[in-house]
C-alpha cells in the first residue's frame, strides 16, 4: 500500500526529498504520517500531513528542518529533510495515520561525512 523512495547517502547539512505512493484507500481522507527507524531502536513518527494538507505536526527532533506535504490528485506524500544531521540516519517509511497498515519496504537516509 505503500512505495516509498528518494532515499540516498548524502553529508551533514545537505538535503534530500523522499516521495510516497500509497494505494488501496481513499488517501484524500486520510491523514498522512512519516516515521523513521533507525539502526537499534524503535520506529519514530517524524512527521504528520492532515488529508487537506493544512495542518502539520513535527516533533522538536526535525522542527524547521523536514517539511510534510502532500499531492492528493496524485496520491502521493512528501518529506523534505533540509540540514541533515548523522542522527537523521535511518529507514523512512510513510503510512497512513489511525490505522494498522502493513509497513513498507521503507528508504534508506544515511547522513555521513
Amino acid at each position: 500500500q505503500f512505495v516509498e523512495s528518494g532515499g540516498g547517502l548524502v553529508q551533514p547539512g545537505e538535503s534530500l526529498r523522499l516521495s510516497c505512493a500509497a494505494f488501496g484507500f481513499t488517501f484524500s481522507s486520510n491523514t498522512m504520517n512519516w516515521h523513521r527507524q533507525a539502526p537499534g531502536k524503535g520506529r519514530e513518527l517524524v512527521a504528520s500531513i492532515s488529508s487537506t494538507g493544512s495542518s502539520t505536526i513535527y516533533p522538536d527532533s526535525v522542527k524547521g528542518r523536514f517539511a510534510i506535504s502532500r499531492d492528493n490528485a496524485k496520491n502521493m506524500v512528501y518529506l523534505q529533510m533540509n540540514n541533515l544531521k548523522p542522527e537523521d540516519t535511518a529507514v523512512y517509511y510513510c503510512r497512513r495515520g489511525g490505522y494498522i497498515d502493513s509497513w513498507g519496504q521503507g528508504t534508506q537516509v544515511t547522513v555521513s561525512s
